[in-house]
């Protein structure tokens, strides 16, 4: 199963545009080293997948 769902994630965020559009940006962050990952043992080692597990956690917010 994939890890998070797209059913927990999508009640995190309002549209599955949202969710495209903040991990992408939170992903650059973390590739770039500009952002510090807010997980302690993230599942995933790609990029893309820690964005979507700290939206799933709540650790991400935007502004509509």
């Amino acid at each position: 199963m994939i890890y998070p769902s797209i059913d927990d994630l999508l009640k995190k965020v309002n549209s599955t545009y949202t969710l495209v559009c903040l991990s992408a940006k939170r992903a650059r962050q973390l590739q770039n080293g500009t952002g510090k990952l807010m997980l302690e043992h993230p599942r995933s080692v790609k990029t893309v997948g820690q964005a979507l597990e700290e939206v799933s956690a709540g650790l991400l917010t935007y502004k509509k």
